[in-house]
């Protein structure tokens, strides 16, 4: 995913730098949230799959991933680095968190 989302933004010449990638990945987490909180009517139903839910992590993935590109992360490094560290936590304390 991270190399489509590279040729994406090569493409495009949408280049830029981590820090303008940071708060675009804020950004659209915000918008995800929102539309979560839409969906749910506040948490007063349950959720239930949208397309504009589906779009707006769609948007997530990608500044994430864009984010990484810019940052010289391979992500599915990053991936399998912190999975390796939750597995740890786990055998040591029966959870993952830190």
């Amino acid at each position: 995913m991270q190399k489509l989302v590279n040729d994406f933004i090569q493409k495009y010449n949408l280049q830029t730098d981590e820090h303008t990638r940071y708060i675009d990945l804020v950004s659209e987490v915000g918008e995800l949230g929102k539309e979560l909180i839409k969906s749910t009517d506040y948490g007063k139903k349950a959720y239930a799959q949208t397309d504009d839910a589906n779009g707006e992590l769609g948007d997530c993935l990608f500044s994430l991933l864009a984010l990484c590109c810019s940052m010289g992360i391979d992500a599915e490094e990053a991936l399998e680095m912190a999975l390796g560290k939750y597995e740890r936590r786990f055998a040591e304390n029966g959870n993952v968190g830190s």
